[in-house]
């Protein structure tokens, strides 16, 4: 059993720590804007899997990181992925019963819902981004969500992880 324990918990931070770096990774510019919620998406397999590992405490910790990685205001980030993973532990009973098509219209609701606050947030602290940045990084996610979860499961899978 605690063989088992420390392999999904050393998986699960290994992939939580790759979805960190790949939200700070360079971009060319133009792309930017088309930029993947990766942390967001890598909580939300986790949380829906692993309810009873993955918690408000996980996406306020991996928040705080990514706030200190962008150099933006702090806790901006940790407010959203904590409001994510709330609306995915919410749900998770009934997400888990959807198709993934399905799952990926709903977590464009959610996504949207986080990405408003964090839109909030930055014109509370004086910033004035566009819209489009936030809302195609959105829809990039949610298409994006499919073959993230069934390469995230794959992964789980083959290392044994139940």
């Amino acid at each position: 059993m605690s063989a088992s324990l420390s392999k999904t918990t050393l998986l699960m931070w290994l992939t939580l720590i790759i979805a960190l770096l790949l939200s700070v990774a360079p971009m060319p510019e133009h792309l930017e804007a088309g930029r993947p919620l990766w942390l967001a998406l890598v909580l939300t397999f986790w949380a829906m899997n692993y309810p009873h590992r993955v918690g408000l405490l996980t996406a306020w910790g991996l928040g705080m990181a990514q706030d200190v990685l962008y150099g933006t205001l702090f806790g901006q980030h940790a407010l959203t992925l904590m409001l994510v993973v709330y609306l995915i532990l919410t749900l998770q009973q009934r997400l888990k019963l959807f198709p993934l098509w399905q799952q990926s219209c709903a977590l464009l609701i959610v996504y949207g819902i986080s990405q408003l606050v964090l839109l909030w947030l930055s014109t509370l602290a004086g910033m004035r981004p566009e819209l489009s940045y936030y809302a195609v990084s959105v829809l990039v996610s949610s298409v994006l969500w499919p073959w993230l979860f069934l390469l995230l499961n794959n992964v789980r899978r083959l290392r044994g992880v139940n």
